[in-house]
């Protein structure tokens, strides 16, 4: 389990594919500090750790995740957000998320607030997944707030940490992010029927 804090930004130093899988391998602070078989999220997506290699390790990503995730899009390069699962001992600072990305959304919209950045994101609303204001969504793996919510869009207010230190401040229009809808809203929609 994961909280949606985002830990460090990691960068993709190469990317082997082997039939339909992807291997990543990433640098990133706490590569020293991870072990083989360990979970790590990516963008928000959860993925093992199976090979290490000085300030390097190596994950995998198989067909099914890379069809629903951004990660097939990744290149050389690319900075990632990266999160650690959560300590039983730790702090709950952000909300529940499991690593389990629902589906992709679009960047609609950046707008620079004089102090704070609002982005817009568009989504596939028929598959039931919702966003109520002021309720959580994780984006790229960021446990946020959502500002205003419709069927199918959603707004979050970024302050200029986040921005700083994740990967929004390279989020452009038209760009693809991982979405994982929060867990209770999912449970919820369920009970409803509406998924």
């Amino acid at each position: 389990m994961f909280t949606g804090i985002i830990e460090t930004l990691g960068r993709v130093e190469a990317i082997q594919e082997e039939a339909t899988n992807k291997h990543f391998i990433l640098s990133s602070a706490f590569t020293h500090e991870l072990q083989i078989d360990q979970s790590v999220a990516h963008n928000g997506v959860c993925l093992t750790v199976v090979a290490l290699d000085g300030d390097r390790y190596t994950v995998t990503a198989i067909d099914e995740t890379l069809k629903k995730t951004n990660l097939n899009s990744l290149k050389v390069g690319d900075v990632v957000n990266l999160e650690r699962c959560m300590q039983a001992n730790g702090r709950f600072d952000g909300h529940v998320v499991q690593g389990h990305v629902d589906q992709t959304g679009i960047c609609e919209s950046v707008t620079d607030e004089n102090g704070s950045w609002k982005f817009t994101f568009s989504y596939d609303a028929s598959t039931g997944n919702v966003t109520v204001e002021k309720g959580s969504i994780c984006v790229n793996g960021i446990s946020l707030t959502v500002v205003d919510s419709q069927a199918h869009r959603f707004s979050v207010a970024i302050i200029p940490y986040t921005y700083e230190h994740t990967n929004l401040h390279s989020v452009k229009p038209g760009d693809t992010v991982n979405l994982e809808f929060d867990i209770i809203g999912k449970y919820v929609a369920r009970l409803l029927g509406k998924q």
